[in-house]
């Protein structure tokens, strides 16, 4: 099929603007409303949930109270595995979803790994490990949420340990209990629950899922794909491939589920949904946002020129590809930024194209707003950057 029409960088940043939530006009009252936009928020830095969603609330100074409310007392949000068996955090109404079109395969492959690794190792066969399960699991259930050494109290036999790769340079003692609740989160058996400390922890206790209906796969994958092309829409084959982490056959069939419309984008063909034809508004206003390290809109695309210029890569992301906190201005990349021991937020503009006066006080009030509502609480990325890390020594 001919691509219908043409959609440009500038339309591209406008929809980015005002679907992710970052212009002043489009900014949302809720971190249920800030994850139903994005699809979903990338939880595997803690810190990064809460910063993505007070980068883009009204009132940022409910950041902590608010996602911790829809986090660990509605539970309207949930954190699981989800794409490329990275852990999100989701809208719990699309649990299901992402279970079906992403977490089954994964889960397939990490119980036979898991499996084949503790017979090699000589350790308890599958029955062993099933009864393992069930008493985890009902453990899980008395007790609510609990972390995974509360858990081995109850089933003492997640305490055992095999040793991995045996001989191998790469030999390892592996727990019992790591892995089986690792395999249980694939399965969409378990999510995590509270931080054992503060909303920055990386320490977290387990909680049951969310109980949901089973789908068919190929349904949930053209749902799950709809869903992210009206908020990231257009979108290459090749980002859909990389967001998903799906085969591309599967890709195909998806877009030709949901009857999506191929448009002509800088460089090639990309797709949206079959009623988002029309041009699209922009803001309107001038913006700046900070977005932390792998924020869903940064990590969003895996073909970036048209907001992240290639020549400032080396200094936002780290060797693995992870993005670090970045600043934004209209719909583009044009910095990163830090928080140092003292709480100063300190940030760098590489790409001075169109910046001036505006741009600057935009972004210092930015800074502001991020340093009102972080308040006491100090920020270490996950995932380290160059820049980042020159921004925060003294």
């Amino acid at each position: 099929m001919a691509a219908e029409r043409y959609i440009g960088v500038a339309e591209r940043r406008a929809r980015l603007a005002l679907r992710h939530r970052l212009a002043g006009q489009a900014r949302a009252a809720t971190p249920e409303a800030v994850a139903d936009a994005l699809v979903a928020l990338h939880g595997t830095d803690p810190a990064t949930v809460y910063l993505a969603v007070g980068a883009r609330l009204a009132d940022p100074a409910k950041t902590v109270e608010e996602t911790g409310r829809a986090l660990y007392e509605d539970r309207s949000l949930v954190r699981m595995h989800g794409m490329r068996h990275t852990v999100f955090v989701f809208p719990t109404a699309l649990t299901a979803v992402v279970h079906a079109s992403t977490g089954l395969a994964v889960a397939a492959r990490e119980r036979a790994a898991l499996l084949q690794h503790m017979a090699a190792a000589g350790a308890p066969d599958a029955a062993w490990l099933k009864e393992v399960e069930e008493s985890t699991l009902a453990a899980l259930a008395r007790r609510g949420q609990a972390t995974a050494a509360e858990l081995a109290r109850d089933e003492p036999r997640l305490r055992e340990q095999f040793v991995y790769a045996a001989g191998k340079s790469y030999e390892g003692v592996h727990t019992v209990s790591t892995r089986l609740l690792k395999v249980l989160g694939a399965e969409g058996k378990v999510v995590r629950g509270r931080p054992l400390g503060s909303w920055t922890s990386s320490q977290f206790r387990w909680a049951l899922a969310p109980e949901h209906p089973e789908l068919d796969e190929a349904r949930a994958r053209a749902e799950l794909l709809g869903r992210w092309l009206a908020a990231c829409g257009p979108a290459t084959e090749a980002d859909l491939k990389w967001w998903t982490g799906w085969r591309v056959t599967q890709v195909r069939a998806a877009l030709a589920a949901i009857g999506a419309r191929p448009v002509s984008l800088d460089g090639g063909t990309g797709y949206v949904t079959e009623d988002d034809t029309e041009p699209a508004p922009t803001p309107d206003e001038p913006w700046a946002a900070l977005l932390p390290g792998l924020d869903p809109t940064a990590m969003g695309w895996q073909q970036r020129d048209w907001y992240l210029a290639p020549e400032l890569r080396p200094a936002l992301f780290d060797r693995s590809g992870n993005v670090g906190p970045t600043v934004w201005w209209n719909g583009r990349v044009i910095g990163g930024w830090a928080q140092r021991a003292d709480g100063e937020i300190v940030w760098r503009i590489l790409d001075e194209e169109g910046v001036g006066r505006e741009t600057r006080t935009a972004i210092e009030t930015a800074a502001r707003r991020l340093t009102a509502w972080l308040g006491t609480t100090r920020i270490t990325p996950r995932f380290r950057t160059p820049l980042e890390k020159e921004l925060t020594a003294r």
